[in-house]
């Protein structure tokens, strides 16, 4: 994919993420809206609509880039597969898509196209889960790619955060930039801008330990320069 300038894949990451939120919040919105008194269902139908749009997104979009996710992109910045300036890019397009596509769900269920959230996020048992959502989602990226199963990958993102959903007491957010722009909806995929740094801090500690544990997990693939995170294996 050589021909795959910064350019497009900063488009891909910002239109991909932009999706990402937009399915997050709309979904939350909808849900809400369609079953008021059952939280449970709320959930459940939240989940199944960011797991299905993960893996459609991440399919179509990974041949050009489709992390959709800073941490992810910092990883693959940790193992050397991409430099400091092409991150930083690539991370602020990840951010900006995620405000516009938070931005669109809004005005989609006819609502204010920012309010801040009020939902307060912020207790240990939360960041704890945060940390282990992050480190499990690099897990399952490079785990899947490392392993041999690029094809694979779409569908065992998708399958994991839906779960993630459940299995986590902060719902796994595990994304900063999809974090930042659930901070712009006050509705039920919601979290308070107060809540917002200490949830950033547990997904880049997740992240670190993903890190380490890929490291040790697989220490040769690891070096591998022709192994990258957000694009498909050249």
């Amino acid at each position: 994919m050589s021909d795959v300038t910064l350019g497009r894949r900063a488009a891909a990451e910002a239109v991909g993420t932009g999706f990402l939120v937009a399915a997050v919040i709309g979904s939350g919105i909808a849900a809400s809206r369609l079953s008021p008194d059952d939280t449970g269902l709320q959930l459940l139908e939240n989940s199944l609509v960011t797991g299905a749009v993960l893996v459609a997104l991440v399919l179509a979009l990974r041949p050009v880039s489709a992390a959709f996710n800073p941490v992810i992109t910092l990883v693959d910045r940790a193992f050397g597969h991409v430099d400091t300036a092409t991150a930083a890019t690539l991370v602020a397009a990840q951010v900006a898509g995620g405000v516009v596509g938070a931005v669109v769900a809004n005005l989609m269920f006819d609502l204010p196209a920012v309010t801040l959230s009020a939902t307060d996020r912020s207790a240990p048992h939360l960041w704890l889960a945060e940390v282990v959502a992050t480190l499990g989602l690099v897990l399952v990226v490079v785990g899947c790619l490392r392993g041999g199963h690029a094809s694979s990958v779409a569908f065992a993102v998708g399958g994991y955060i839906t779960a993630a959903y459940w299995f986590t007491s902060s719902t796994s957010f595990a994304n900063p930039a999809v974090t930042v722009a659930r901070m712009l909806s006050d509705t039920f995929a919601g979290i308070a801008p107060s809540s917002v740094p200490a949830f950033f801090l547990a997904q880049v500690v997740g992240g670190a330990l993903g890190v380490a544990l890929v490291r040790y997990l697989f220490p040769a693939a690891t070096r591998r320069p022709d192994v990258h995170l957000t694009q498909e294996l050249r």
